[in-house]
């Protein structure tokens, strides 16, 4: 039991007879048992940080027959290019044909700000976007668990109308780009996105603008 006991007392002092003081005890038991009590409800209210993992598509060093290779529509395809001095190259297609005007590639520039490469994968990626939103405002009308809300989002962002990236870098471009261009694909709800390696095609379409 912890206590606070200060004794008092009396004695002769001078010859005068002092009345005895009564003794003070306070009782630190209850304080202790309050100290436990609330780290114990803080622990249990509390929601525990659970760590976050990211997914990659990584390439693969093993050759893969063309039958067993995965088919990307050209129309939904988005190729991005990581350069040096912080520069993004991006184009649509497979890189020989535009997908909308059937002429040459058009290579174009962007930036990590909020106008560059994320506003033209929000763009690009519409109508996953919208869907995501319908689903959040559900989510807090019907409280929907989280749960069954990351397996609805899932199903959205895999949808047929969904945009697919590859991101590709190269020998001069920095590593903390490629982590927030992979961040980028969680803000903009893309998640058919890979890493596959630079090729010579994609050197050549750049190979004039990056310098």
């Amino acid at each position: 039991m912890a206590e606070i006991n200060t004794g008092g007392g009396g004695g002769h002092k001078g010859g005068k007879v002092r009345s005895k003081k009564a003794s003070t005890r306070v009782d630190l038991t209850p304080m202790v048992d309050l100290g436990f009590l609330l780290i114990t409800f803080f622990m249990l209210a509390t929601t525990l940080i659970k760590p976050q993992t990211m997914e990659i598509n990584l390439p693969r060093n093993d050759k893969i027959e063309k039958k067993d290779q995965t088919l990307v529509k050209a129309s939904k395809s988005i190729t991005i290019i990581l350069a040096k001095n912080n520069k993004i190259f991006y184009f649509f297609g497979d890189g020989k044909t535009d997908p909308v005007t059937k002429g040459p590639v058009q290579v174009q520039t962007a930036d990590f700000s909020k106008t560059g490469i994320r506003q033209m994968l929000l763009d690009r990626n519409a109508p996953i976007v919208a869907l995501i939103k319908e689903l959040r405002k559900e989510k807090e009308r019907i409280r929907m668990s989280d749960e069954e809300y990351r397996k609805k989002a899932a199903q959205v962002r895999s949808g047929d109308a969904a945009a697919i990236v590859m991101i590709t870098a190269t020998d001069e471009a920095k590593y903390d780009n490629l982590v927030n261009i992979l961040d980028e694909m969680q803000i903009c709800n893309v998640s058919k996105y890979a890493i596959v390696d630079l090729s010579t095609l994609h050197k050549d379409l750049i190979k004039d603008l990056d310098k």
